[in-house]
């Protein structure tokens, strides 16, 4: 969940009083850490305290009604450490080549730029981007590996790359191998439908396929950025795991 202490559109109050109208007994925000290279999605080095706060009083204030935990989204690159949180959702949002940062999902029009700064090998970009991943726990210390691969964000209908491609395919396995092996649980994260960018969850059915056939698990992730998609798919999600004999867990 994503307030407007970084990119999202409501208040944590408003969020967690539509998570009381739709019944839910648990939830948990998570502010984009702080990454100075590109300050205007995440929370900032002036506001996170106030955030903290604000989660802490309405913990307090609706404490008879919901559970509510303060976490962060701690992106690879960030310029602070994940401290004192609830839970960390470990994510990875940009690559880097030649000393700059470039987001894999801002725009289509960035990923094309992205692209480019791969000499146009699209597998070398995502070759870049799952070996990074890969480290993402050991990095950000996550209790929660966020969007995997959230490098197919514009890729439906493979527009960019084939998402069955060999070099796609071993780059996402060898980075799995090493995060099965955290026993951290993946989301299962349909922020990327709610927006109208996916007809599926991160991460794809494959993925998920050998997520499960390796004893991994799932957690189910909205990634909310306004309080309408709280929620957003689970059932549709929770029968996807189930189908698969994926473990859903819960913080």
């Amino acid at each position: 969940m994503h307030t407007i202490y970084c990119d999202g559109s409501d208040t944590p109050e408003n969020m967690v009083r539509e998570a009381i109208s739709r019944g839910m007994k648990k939830i948990g925000f998570s502010g984009h850490s702080y990454t100075s290279f590109d300050p205007h999605v995440c929370m900032t080095p002036e506001n996170i305290d106030e955030y903290k706060s604000e989660i802490n009083r309405l913990k307090i204030k609706y404490k008879s009604e919901i559970e509510i935990l303060c976490g962060i989204e701690q992106d690879y690159f960030s310029d602070f450490p994940a401290e004192n949180y609830d839970f960390v959702i470990g994510s990875l949002h940009y690559v880097t080549c030649d000393g700059e940062y470039i987001a894999v999902d801002h725009t289509f029009q960035h990923f094309e730029d992205a692209v480019k700064k791969f000499d146009n090998d699209v597998y070398s970009l995502t070759e870049n981007y799952f070996a990074t991943v890969a480290d993402v726990v050991n990095k950000t210390g996550a209790d929660i590996i966020g969007h995997f691969d959230l490098i197919s964000k514009f890729n439906d209908g493979n527009k960019f790359f084939d998402e069955n491609n060999p070099r796609y395919i071993k780059a996402t396995e060898k980075a799995l191998d090493v995060l099965l092996k955290t026993g951290k649980p993946f989301e299962i994260n349909t922020g990327a439908m709610s927006r109208g960018y996916k007809k599926v969850p991160y991460p794809s059915k494959r993925i998920l396929e050998y997520i499960a056939a390796h004893g991994g698990s799932v957690i189910l992730s909205s990634d909310s950025h306004r309080k309408e998609t709280l929620m957003y798919k689970f059932e549709e999600c929770e029968k996807l795991a189930n189908s698969l004999g994926l473990k859903i867990v819960t913080l």
